[in-house]
């Protein structure tokens, strides 16, 4: 396990579309691993593999409640309104108010390639879709309210 180099807004992968997980083996496994650590490190709640320069439909998340591992993850229902500050691991220093869903349902894969559904609300869904964005090259600077 490592700590990787987090990607600061401004460099071209944050910008790009993350390529779907086909191949689930012990390199996702410890990209999984490093991703947690990295995320940890800076004291973030959510981290996409974007973030550390690699374009895979990968995400990790802990709001607290202990770390979600979601592998092609997609947003498959919402509810709800909700508008609160947002932040990011790639954009240092920076935070802005952004509206999303009050509850989000996710399907996704863990490491082992197994389909699950999961549901958040409040900062985990609020947390799903800021990282599922960053899967689609999208920032959360793009849609803070103006």
């Amino acid at each position: 396990m490592a700590i990787r180099q987090i990607a600061k807004i401004g460099e071209p992968v944050l910008r790009k579309k993350a390529k779907v997980v086909t191949k689930f083996d012990d390199k996702l496994v410890e990209l999984l691993e490093d991703m947690a650590d990295t995320m940890y490190e800076a004291e973030g709640v959510g981290l996409a593999a974007p973030q550390v320069s690699i374009l895979k439909r990968v995400v990790v998340i802990d709001i607290g409640e202990g770390l979600l591992e979601l592998i092609n993850p997609e947003i498959i229902a919402t509810s709800g309104e909700q508008i609160d500050a947002e932040g990011c691991l790639s954009i240092p220093g920076e935070d802005g108010e952004v509206k999303r869903p009050y509850v989000v349902r996710v399907r996704a894969q863990d490491r082992n390639g197994n389909t699950f559904e999961i549901e958040g609300e409040e900062l985990l869904a609020r947390a799903f879709c800021h990282e599922i964005d960053h899967l689609d090259g999208i920032l959360f600077v793009d849609k803070v309210e103006k």
